[in-house]
């Protein structure tokens, strides 16, 4: 699959946005490629984590962010939503997914309704073994321009995600146990 072919259709190739959204992009891969290594036994689908980490974001021009060039109109946690219903008329219904339920640590439909966030009712949890990878790699990694290839420690990730309340820390401790079990 031709994911920078793909990107490139809703980006300008050198735009801040385009460079922003790659930069980063590859380095939700890589950790990817990490969290599959170290559980081997549980046969993650690497081509799939390859494509499906590179195209996550996707919907990232169409929300407000303009420290990162993306000027849409929406509340930046919308990327996800917005980025599923992109992948989805590009005939990549799984990878669409990806790109909905990696926001946060997931969220549920009682999340949604709770914080009452902008988005549509239904729940963004993660479910399958690639679709938790991606949304655990992808907290290490920000989009702000200076720190954008830098890897955040386990620690500050927790940190990040305490904010939003106990159980988005406990869904990520989860997946902490989950990707450290190496057999």
């Amino acid at each position: 699959m031709d994911t920078l072919g793909i990107i490139s259709r809703y980006y300008i190739p050198g735009s801040l946005a385009y460079n922003m959204l790659i930069a980063h992009s590859r380095m939700v891969v890589s950790k990817c490629l990490e969290i599959a290594e170290k559980i081997r036994y549980q046969d993650p689908d690497i081509s799939f984590l390859k494509e499906a980490a590179m195209l996550h974001d996707i919907g990232i021009f169409l929300v407000k962010a303009p420290d990162i060039g993306c000027y849409g109109k929406r509340d930046y946690i919308c990327h996800g939503y917005l980025g599923r219903a992109l992948l989805e008329k590009e005939g990549l219904p799984i990878h669409a997914l990806v790109c909905e339920r990696h926001v946060g640590v997931g969220l549920s439909i009682r999340d949604i309704m709770a914080l009452d966030l902008p988005l549509p009712a239904r729940d963004m949890l993660p479910v399958t073994l690639e679709e938790k990878i991606i949304c655990y790699a992808d907290k290490f990694y920000s989009k702000k321009p200076d720190a954008l290839c830098s890897e955040k420690t386990l620690e500050e990730v927790r940190e990040d995600i305490r904010k939003y309340g106990d159980n988005m820390l406990q869904r990520f401790d989860e997946m902490t146990l989950l990707f450290s079990k190496t057999s």
